[in-house]
């Protein structure tokens, strides 16, 4: 009896002191990705998404006539299993899989596309991202309520696996728009039973009432703390899908994120803190993954308000930003500087046209527009995102402008949600902005501050502007398309609606357990493609 009394308490002592498993280690042997995503959604519905991190969530659930090749970025058949072009370049005929079905056991045919172009481009709805369906003949005019018959959109569906498109105009790069969440499909039984399909109040896009065609299933949509997502059954290439869930974490603090990935919380972190890259670089190298990305980071000026109103002001502040100095004190030299809006060789195309800094003429600008040393402005409002890099960036901007131009900064410092919300009513007067490309092409950054873009959150509308960017999507010889855009980048640097800080990269965190995770320029990720391993 005494050697039993002597036994237990160390059975106890050892069972104490077991260590528990971590989520990550949990998530290896379930096949339960935990991936940090920066942001709580905004909307999961693809025609009201805008930012980046709520596309994520996106390209788990839906999938579009194409898909993006991580390393390539070209369009790879998904839903569609060939196309062809016309030689003219004016109709695509796509062709879809055979059975095809929704996450619900539904058959998916070619109507389902028609059905949710239509309502993309219902100007009731008021989609941000509706420019993008434009190569559609007819596109633009009903998007603007002065066409109303949606039979005479160049779409239209011959057979239940067959896609007909005839656009305005050639669109070499229309395979590759395919991929984006405005060009999913959308089931219209599901959103006709939530209320009116045109509606941006329809509250179908939950869990419950989601039904994607994608690889994954929405299970789970908790407020500000994660979404979770599991395989479909139904998807057509459901036997190459190898991980059973996803659950996305809006973390918007990267300090936050960092520390959960120590922690065995997170396989993938959404940024990593710059203040961190030092100690990953020389202490954890294997963890740290700094890859390539088609992104630009601005600055938006709400030229609908004093003194925004004044390009001489806008190009002020522009002059007066050593970029050089922002990407190599906040962002310790991962980050290019941005002279200019679209990233470098993009496509081909590298802008003439650059914005560089020289406060003299920045202290001259001011002055012209009637504030000499800042006398007469009131304290200007830079909105920024509380994420790994604005932060800095509007600290380093703050100290320069009130040094070299008597400027007064105030930092407001804001969640995802509202930062979004702020700019798209134009409730703001200077704001951080970032852009990423939905393509690999020099239009996806241009065609931004088009007087009709959705996306255009600065209140600058400039008919020379509106006419270049129309001459090049009219005009198939390469290097004359290409010019036309040097001119409209040359314009819209000069009058500063916007000014570029600091070209994208990746900086992020990966637990080796992740495999098949690709580096992606436009950082979409074909989920299907990615598995755990121990």
């Amino acid at each position: 009896m005494r050697r039993l009394l002597l036994i237990v308490p160390v059975l106890l002592f050892i069972g104490g002191c077991a260590r528990r498993e971590s989520p990550v280690a949990a998530g290896i042997r379930t096949q339960t990705l935990l991936l940090g995503n920066g942001a709580e959604p905004q909307s999961l519905d693809p025609h009201l998404v805008t930012a980046y991190t709520d596309q994520n969530i996106l390209l788990a659930l839906f999938e579009g006539l194409c898909a993006l090749d991580e390393r390539t970025s070209q369009p790879v058949p998904a839903a569609a299993e060939s196309w062809e072009v016309s030689s003219g370049g004016l109709v695509y005929t796509f062709h879809l899989r055979a059975g095809l079905k929704w996450a619900n056991g539904e058959k998916l045919t070619a109507t389902d596309f028609v059905f949710a172009w239509r309502r993309a481009l219902a100007p009731t709805l008021g989609s941000e991202y509706s420019y993008l369906l434009y190569p559609l003949k007819n596109a633009a005019a009903f998007n603007a309520g002065t066409l109303t018959d949606p039979a005479a959109l160049g779409c239209e569906a011959p057979d239940a696996h067959t896609l007909r498109l005839t656009l305005e105009r050639p669109t070499p790069y229309l395979p590759a728009l395919t991929a984006n969440p405005i060009w999913f499909p959308l089931n219209p039984r599901v959103l006709a039973a939530s209320g009116p399909v045109a509606d941006r109040t329809n509250g179908w896009a939950s869990p419950g009432t989601l039904v994607g065609n994608g690889p994954f299933i929405l299970q789970e949509w908790r407020s500000n703390a994660h979404v979770k997502v599991v395989r479909n059954p139904h998807y057509w290439d459901a036997a190459t899908v190898r991980l059973n869930a996803i659950v996305f974490y809006p973390t918007e603090s990267p300090d936050t994120e960092e520390r959960n990935f120590r922690a065995g919380q997170v396989h993938v972190t959404h940024a990593l803190p710059p203040t961190k890259l030092a100690t990953y670089r020389t202490q954890t190298p294997t963890a740290l993954r700094l890859d390539p990305f088609l992104q630009t980071v601005f600055l938006r000026f709400n030229t609908t308000r004093p003194p925004f109103d004044q390009p001489a002001v806008r190009r002020a502040l522009a002059l007066a930003i050593d970029r050089a100095a922002i990407t190599r004190s906040v962002l310790r030299d991962a980050n290019l500087p941005a002279p200019h809006f679209t990233p470098p060789n993009c496509a081909g195309y590298t802008t003439r046209a650059t914005v560089d800094t020289d406060f003299a003429a920045a202290r001259a600008l001011l002055a012209t527009a009637g504030y000499p040393e800042g006398r007469g402005l009131p304290i200007l409002t830079l909105q920024i995102r509380n994420d790994a890099q604005q932060p800095g960036l509007a600290e380093i901007l703050q100290a320069l402008w009130q040094r070299e131009l008597g400027v007064r900064l105030e930092i407001r410092s804001l969640e995802q949600k509202t930062w979004v919300q702020n700019q798209q009513t134009l409730d703001y007067m200077i704001s951080g902005a970032g852009w990423i490309g939905d393509f690999a092409d020099p239009v996806t950054f241009l065609d931004l501050f088009i007087s009709t873009s959705g996306n255009n959150w600065t209140g600058w509308h400039n008919a020379d502007y509106d006419r270049l960017i129309a001459q090049a999507a009219a005009t198939a010889a390469p290097a004359a398309r290409l010019e036309l855009f040097q001119q409209a980048e040359a314009l819209l640097l000069e009058s500063a609606p916007i000014t570029p800080v600091f070209f994208g990269s990746q900086a992020y965190l990966l637990h080796p357990s992740v495999r098949g995770w690709e580096p992606a320029l436009l950082g979409f990720h074909q989920y299907k493609k990615i598995y755990l391993k121990q």
